[in-house]
């Protein structure tokens, strides 16, 4: 599928995974906006992209329904009906360990990571609908296939979440002409391994994926024609296990 001229809106758009899907998206031809809670991050992704047009760029925070609303109407009328809807928005903790997580830590986590997950489904669904087509890609985790002490407990139960609202809801949407895929990537350097609890060597850093690496895996779910739809995508470092 031809990309040039889609509307593409990425959350999370301002740093890591979702920086980079939206440089990849734009240097297919889309049209494409990028959200965040951090103005100045998503002021400095857009400024990444030195071609025509321009990303645009709105805060919005994806646990706040009330954020969200308002940005898909923001959306609607810059853009105009999204074609692609990434959802990379993803917070961690250090203090992960269940014998140590603050609950309002694990509210937190569970509100961004999956309620905003949900929050932002609710905001584009209808207009897809009404359409007959659409394509969201859900950044999920292994994390969400394989739960691991890694990743702490909050993080996991809300990557567990998205997996499952994301085949549930591909299931429901299939019959409006929605793909929904979940994209499971494991360990990628990003801004996110600055809350792991132990530090990480420069060496080891650079033997993890980057997010270069999921925004090629994006590119090429979204090229496939419509008839194809890829449920999950699990995407790891070589020497990552996975079993």
């Amino acid at each position: 599928m031809d990309l040039d001229g889609k509307r593409a809106l990425i959350t999370g758009g301002g740093t890591g995974i979702g920086r980079a899907i939206a440089l990849a998206l734009a240097g297919e031809g889309c049209l494409v906006a990028i959200a965040g809670r951090r103005e100045e991050k998503l002021r400095v992704t857009a400024s990444l992209w030195k071609g025509k047009p321009r990303i645009l760029a709105r805060p919005a925070d994806v646990a706040d329904r009330a954020s969200v609303r308002r940005l898909f109407a923001w959306a609607q009328r810059r853009l105009g009906p999204i074609d692609i809807l990434v959802q990379a928005a993803g917070i961690n903790i250090k203090r992960r360990k269940l014998a140590e997580i603050d609950p309002q830590d694990w509210d937190r986590i569970l509100q961004v990571n999956a309620t905003g997950a949900f929050n932002c489904l609710q905001g584009v669904l209808p207009q897809m609908r009404k359409r007959g087509e659409g394509l969201i890609i859900n950044i999920s985790s292994v994390a969400g296939k394989r739960a691991s002490p890694l990743a702490g407990i909050a993080y996991g139960a809300s990557k567990h979440a998205v997996t499952a609202l994301g085949i549930c809801a591909g299931l429901e949407e299939g019959k409006h002409g929605i793909r929904i895929t979940n994209i499971c990537p494991g360990e990628v350097d990003t801004p996110i391994l600055d809350n792991r609890p132990e530090p990480l060597s420069r060496e080891y850093r650079s033997r993890i994926l980057k997010p270069e690496d999921i925004g090629m895996a994006v590119v090429m779910i979204a090229r496939l024609p419509s008839r194809a739809h890829i449920t999950e995508l699990v995407i790891k470092p070589l020497h990552q296990s996975y079993a």
